[in-house]
């Protein structure tokens, strides 16, 4: 058996994941340690890890998170106001298949963002697909593509994720575009597909920043009562 020539070959099928472990095992002469059977599943296992390895750093990368943040890292510190079984239970994603939403509230530094792009990197781990967007770059960003008209495309774009991250909601009262713009993204979303909102402004002030009572009782209504809410306490973590 030509060994070099069936590595050539894997990389020919990009099987680089099976192809690097046969050679490793090769050089370090473990496939005699091993059945066949056990040979074949270590290399098919090492082609789905190289696999699932890819598709989570394109998910990542594609998400474009505030911060690199991980779920295991998440501090729950009673002082946060964090229920441990609430975030633990969103550790598996069912409400990403449910359609639910997250609302995060908190004064400044208290680790909203942080959260968000946690939960938003354990949803790629299952597969997922995540953008992040901070809501005073993503309105003026969808007000451009009004101009040159690419903003069904962003629209639609925005629609197909199975989550959103809308971070800094609410730090400027919205013009008339901007609150239309955030109506249409949850009007697409509402039931199918998950969104995750941080703010400073607790939720009760919520009319007041987006303006018209009529835009805000409907955005509020499709979002507000079919979401699990987060509000942080404590001192700003960026002083720790």
């Amino acid at each position: 058996m030509n060994n070099e020539l069936t590595i050539e070959k894997m990389k020919i099928m990009k099987l680089n994941g099976m192809a690097r472990a046969f050679e490793t095992s090769i050089k370090s002469l473990d496939l005699h340690n091993f059945t066949q059977d056990e040979i074949v599943a270590h290399l098919v296992e090492a082609e789905y890890d190289e696999r699932y390895n890819r598709k989570l750093k394109r998910l990542v990368d594609y998400a474009k998170f505030r911060y690199q943040a991980f779920f295991e890292e998440l501090n729950f510190s009673e002082t946060r106001n964090i229920n441990k079984n609430m975030m633990l239970r969103f550790s598996d994603c069912n409400w990403i298949k449910k359609g639910e939403n997250i609302i995060i509230t908190g004064s400044t530094g208290v680790g909203k963002s942080y959260i968000a792009c946690a939960l938003g990197h354990q949803t790629c781990i299952h597969g997922f697909k995540v953008l992040y967007m901070n809501c005073l770059k993503l309105f003026t960003q969808l007000k451009y593509s009004k101009a040159d008209g690419s903003y069904t495309d962003e629209m639609n774009k925005i629609k197909k994720q199975d989550l959103i991250i809308l971070d800094d909601f609410g730090l400027e009262v919205m013009d008339l575009q901007s609150r239309l713009t955030l109506l249409e993204i949850i009007e697409d979303r509402h039931g199918n597909k998950s969104t995750i909102i941080t703010s400073q402004l607790p939720i009760k002030n919520w009319h007041e920043i987006i303006g018209d009572p009529t835009i805000a009782d409907a955005i509020c209504d499709r979002l507000i009562h079919q979401s699990h809410k987060i509000e942080l306490k404590g001192e700003s973590m960026r002083k720790k």
